[in-house]
């Protein structure tokens, strides 16, 4: 079962102005610079450099991608910038938790600047002055993770009517999110109890050792990029614990999590080509404007709910946008 959707956006309509086909394929070679906490072959850089390659844009012609991966560590993102600027790339992609944004302006202040901001507000924390005019060398997708932490907690009720608790794994990257979540909890009744995650490689069994057995029956999986680098380990965690847990993404589900709700981050990596090509053609980054995620997707994995012994209720089955079986 499947109606996945693609991103509507506050400047879809000035990002979908005609780009440059295969055949007018730009002859001027353009440098890339990415720094990343996900591995080189993670789906949603395939779904990034496809893209490119629709817009006319293939490495080794006219394009070249320099990726460092960091992974997810704060003074490797530091240098790792730098070093991008010492390589002279044109563009400058800063995806995932905001320390990468962050590092890319203390490395630079003039090179443009696509961000994909996954677990913080760039309006909040002023990197940009508003969606519509960003302003600036930045501009590029923005998720509103911490606006769907109520819905999530909603999905949970629906599957489980008796939960009264669960456990919440965060780092300081999703710090956001669990505050959010911590909100709508106690809104709903529902006792959440919080582990953070500090030390990398991050130590699930101890985590979850540390939260009351009260809590241990529903996992409630925050989002950052460690947590997505490891997301086939929670999920193997979540069934041999036999823990059902919610994620925000699709490939959380996919790699055998039990539920997902959240938009599209392979289709938000494909707007960020996007957003790469239109700066590569001329735009400055202050006149396109920051577009934001209104599609969401609820993913289920039915062998996975059945490898953990649980009837989903049709209703929630009959809400899904895909269902794994």
């Amino acid at each position: 079962m499947r109606r996945r959707a693609l991103l509507l956006a506050i400047g879809a309509a000035l990002l979908a102005l005609p780009l440059m086909s295969r055949a007018q394929a730009p002859a001027k070679l353009v440098r890339v610079g990415i720094v990343s906490g996900q591995p080189r072959t993670e789906p949603l850089w395939t779904a990034f450099d496809q893209r490119l390659r629709e817009l006319g844009y293939r490495e080794g012609e006219n394009l070249t991608i320099e990726y460092l991966d960091a992974h997810g560590e704060t003074r490797l993102i530091r240098e790792a910038m730098q070093e991008l600027v010492r390589r002279k790339v044109d563009i400058i992609v800063a995806s995932g938790n905001e320390i990468v944004l962050r590092s890319a302006l203390a490395a630079t202040t003039t090179l443009p600047i696509v961000m994909v901001a996954i677990d913080y507000d760039p309006v909040e924390r002023g990197y940009v002055k508003t969606l519509a005019h960003p302003g600036g060398n930045i501009t590029g997708l923005f998720f509103q993770q911490v606006e769907l932490a109520a819905k999530r907690l909603e999905l949970l009720h629906q599957a489980f009517p008796d939960l009264h608790g669960a456990t919440v794994f965060w780092d300081a990257a999703s710090a956001d999110q669990w505050h959010a979540l911590e909100r709508a909890g106690a809104a709903l009744n529902l006792r959440l109890v919080g582990v953070e995650m500090r030390e990398q490689p991050y130590d699930y069994e101890q985590a979850l050792s540390a939260a009351p057995t009260a809590a241990r029956g529903v996992l409630v999986q925050m989002t950052s990029s460690i947590f997505f680098r490891d997301r086939a380990h929670i999920a193997d965690f979540e069934l041999r614990h036999r823990i059902p847990a919610i994620f925000a993404f699709r490939e959380f589900t996919a790699a055998g999590g039990l539920m997902s709700y959240g938009p599209s981050i392979t289709g938000m990596y494909r707007r960020a080509g996007e957003y790469v090509a239109r700066i590569a053609g001329g735009a400055k980054p202050s006149e396109l404007p920051v577009e934001q995620p209104t599609t969401f997707e609820l993913v289920i994995n039915l062998k996975t709910a059945k490898a953990l012994g649980i009837d989903l209720p049709p209703t929630l089955l009959a809400r899904a946008d895909e269902v794994i079986e």
